[in-house]
Order: C-alpha cells, then sequence, then structure tokens
C-alpha cells in the first residue's frame, strides 16, 4: 500500500478444508472400513482384495473453498495488489473521496470510489466494501451508487454493520 505514512494491508485466507468422505458411494464397498478413512481422506486411492482400484475422487467430496477476506486502507490507487487479493471474497478498500476528486486522492496518498472499485473488478473479488470516507460528504450513498457503475456488488461500512462471508 501507498500512503504519506506507513500503511499495511492485510489478507486473512482460512486453513485448506480437508476432503469429505463421500459415505454413499464408500459403503457400496464392503471392504473399505474405518481403518481406510484416513488414508482417503489422505487423497490415496484404494485397492481391492480382487485387484479393483477405486479412485479417490469417487470416495471423497472435493473440499470448499477456504475464505479469505483482504483489507485495504489508507492507501492511494495501487493496481499492484491486485495479483495479491485475488478472488477474494471480501475486499474492504478505502474510498475518501468521489471519483471527481481524483486530484485531491493522488495528492493525499487516498483512493477514490471508482478506483476502488476498479482494482475490486480487476481482482475478481465476490463483493467490495468501501471505507474511510472524508468527512466533507454528507451523503454516503454517492458512494456507493458511484463505484457500482463498475463494481456492482459495492457495499458501505457503516458503524455497527456486519458483513458475511459467503
Amino acid at each position: 500500500l501507498d500512503h504519506r505514512v506507513y500503511t499495511n494491508g492485510y489478507l486473512f485466507t482460512e486453513k485448506e478444508n480437508a476432503k469429505k468422505l463421500h459415505m454413499d458411494n464408500i459403503r457400496n464397498y464392503k471392504e473399505i472400513d474405518k481403518a481406510d478413512y484416513l488414508n482417503i481422506k489422505a487423497g490415496k486411492d484404494i485397492v481391492l482384495s480382487t485387484g479393483e482400484m477405486v479412485s479417490n475422487s469417487e470416495l471423497t467430496i472435493p473440499p470448499t473453498k477456504p475464505l479469505s477476506f483482504a483489507f485495504c486502507s489508507d492507501t492511494s490507487y495501487k493496481p499492484e495488489i491486485v495479483p495479491i487479493i485475488k478472488n477474494a471474497d471480501i475486499l474492504y478498500h478505502e474510498a475518501t473521496f468521489l471519483a471527481d476528486r481524483e486530484d485531491l486522492a493522488k495528492k493525499t496518498k487516498h483512493s477514490t470510489t471508482k478506483q476502488a472499485a476498479s482494482i475490486a473488478k480487476h481482482a475478481n473479488v465476490n463483493q467490495l466494501i468501501l471505507g474511510h470516507y472524508s468527512g466533507r460528504y454528507k451523503d454516503l450513498n454517492l458512494f456507493k451508487k458511484e463505484a457500482q457503475e463498475i463494481f456492482k456488488n459495492t457495499e458501505l461500512a457503516e458503524p455497527g454493520k456486519t458483513f458475511t462471508i459467503l
């Protein structure tokens, strides 16, 4: 990130989820028992006493994608962060100014609504949450409206408001 004073951004990602046993399919093979479950979860195929190999993909359900949250506050427009936050479920990005004040955003090392939305779009995130608004604005809905011109799934951070990562 780039600001007048030292600042950090964060990417929080859940630990990889384990494969789940596909019990309906496992029950089709009487020879497979609980002692085999750890090997199956570890990705191993099972060879039956008949010599038949049962593919791991038949015995497991793929894990769900780990959820992720990217936090980028107090920063000027930095397209270089896109590969780092690629495919995050939620991106919180500062939008101190509306787009017509890009000059002031650049001067003070902050971002505009459209710059934040552009980062979200290019990073292919699921949802953008805007925050860190300049006190000069009274109608924060202008921030949401402007960002949604570029990135539809945009919300405003407000005191007490919560978001669910899906």
